[in-house]
Formats: structure tokens, sequence, C-alpha cells
């Protein structure tokens, strides 16, 4: 079903955005404070906004992604009469009491407000096996799922509106992380002149199928901060570490995972923890440091 949508910020994401509304069929509006972004968009069909004002009156929903939280201010401060009554999703990146003082800010305006995380690069935008995460008002995500859904999977995460920005920062590290193991990994595999990054990473991308199956098991556990070592304990992958760190030093392999993931067992090790799995290693990154 056509409806209309605005977006307000034309970067390299935000025009990725009107460009899956468009190809969806939603009549789009959009909207950029430097001039002479928006003809490739509206070639496919979108109509350019003279101003802010013009853009937010144009349709009941408002997606914004611009650089900052303040730019957002900047630009939608001096609007908030013309968003009374509208949804505004807010896609631009920041931090949760950011996005906590913007909901506020949408209910003392008398607008809805769902803060989002875009969980892709702009060529992934449109596919629905990406994720967009949002948070916040209810009422407006059952109203508008439909047309979000152009833009990816939309997930809801619920009413606590600081939750998508706390998720995508979690899962970027998440990301960092493994990308970081990956990157040792074909070093290490390499080095040796046998091993090519394609088929280390054929073979790897299994290898997350059954890292995945241990966080599953490792979920239930932290939340119920009990960790039965029935499978691998921190004892057996303090052992398996001394080898990635050998076979890491002996080929110039110098990433530091090898050190820190050695530290941090080695921190539940010698708390008395070594018959325990993995996931006990969830209460020694707490920031109270509980153990």
């Amino acid at each position: 079903m056509s409806t209309k949508v605005t977006v307000l910020g034309l970067g390299s994401m935000g025009t990725a955005l009107a460009g899956a509304f468009l190809a969806a069929g939603h009549r789009t509006t959009v909207w950029n404070r430097t001039a002479g972004k928006a003809a490739a968009l509206v070639e496919k069909g979108a109509a350019e906004a003279p101003d802010a004002a013009a853009a937010v009156a144009a349709s009941p929903l408002v997606v914004v992604c611009l650089a900052t939280y303040d730019t957002v201010h900047e630009v939608l401060d001096p609007l908030v009469g013309d968003l009374a009554g509208r949804t505004v999703v807010n896609l631009t990146s920041g931090a949760p009491e950011q996005a906590a003082e913007a909901a506020r800010w949408a209910e003392e305006h008398g607008f809805r407000y769902l803060d989002g995380a875009i969980m892709t690069t702009p060529p992934g935008v449109g596919n629905p096996d990406f994720m967009f995460l949002y948070s916040g008002s209810p009422e407006a995500l059952a109203e508008h799922r439909a047309t979000l859904a152009a833009l990816g999977d939309p997930v809801d995460l619920g009413t606590d509106v600081t939750l998508a920005s706390l998720y995508d920062t979690a899962l970027l590290g998440l990301m960092w992380s493994t990308l970081t193991g990956w990157a040792h990994g074909v070093a290490l595999v390499g080095t040796d002149g046998e091993g090519k990054a394609a088929a280390f990473t054929a073979v790897a991308g299994r290898w997350m199928r059954a890292v995945e199956f241990f966080m599953n098991t490792y979920a239930p556990q932290a939340d119920a901060r009990s960790y039965p070592g029935d499978d691998a304990t921190l004892d057996v992958h303090l052992a398996a570490i001394g080898h990635l760190a050998h076979a890491s030093e002996a080929r110039g392999v110098a990433s530091g995972l090898p050190e820190l993931f050695e530290r941090l067992v080695k921190r539940g090790v010698d708390a008395g923890h070594g018959g325990d799995s993995w996931g006990r290693l969830v209460e020694f990154v707490r920031a109270e440091g509980r153990a």
C-alpha cells in the first residue's frame, strides 16, 4: 500500500533510505540541508521539498537521518508545532541518553517518536535480510511497520527508547570482535603460504553457526547467573588459548587477541570458576566487576 513518507537528510544512508521507500512504491518527499543531492531521487519519483518545514508538512511519517542528534534538533526544534500529531523515526546514530532526551522532547510537543538503528551499510538498505532496530512508541511502530519494512526487517525492541542505540553499539562491538578474529585467523593460516583468505572464510562461515549455538547455550545461563561447565570449562579454554598464543607468536601474528582472551579467562579461573562455562565471563565484564 502506498503511503506518504518524508526523509530528512540525504547523505549516503539517507539517500539509500529514500530510494528504498521509492522502490516500494511509497510517495516520498526528501529534503537536505545542502542543496543538490536530490536530483537522482527526483528522477525516480521523489518530491524535493524547498525547506524542512515543507518536508515535514508533506507526510505523517518523518524519517530523520542526519549527522548528529544536535543537528536533528537544529532542524526540527523550530518545527515542533508542525510535528504535532506526526511520527518521527530517528535513524541518526547517537547515545542512549540522547535517545531518552529526544523521546521526552517529542512527548512535550505532542508527536510520537521512535529511535532506530540501521544494522547495515547503504547497499543493504531495502534488503529484508538486514535488520532495522526500533524502540519507543509501540503505537507508532504498529501503524508504520509496513512502510518501514521497505527499509529492512523492522525489529521491535520495546518501549524503552534507549534500547535501539544500546543494541546498535553492542552489536557493532560483536561485529568488530568477530572481524578482528577473522583478520587474525586469515593472517594465521596464511603465513605458512598455504592458506588463502577465501578458503579460510568458507570454513569460518560454517564455524560461525556453531558459535551461534554456543551463544544460545550461554544466554540462559547469563540470565540465570548460573554457569555449569558441562560443555567446555574455562580451564579447557585457557589451555586452548595457550595454543593460539603459541601459533600466533611463532608466525609473527600480533593482533593482541590471544593476550586479551588469556587475561579475561584467567580472571575467571583465578577467582575459582575454572570449572564453569564461558558464559561465566559475562560476570567479569560487568561495569561493577561482579563475579
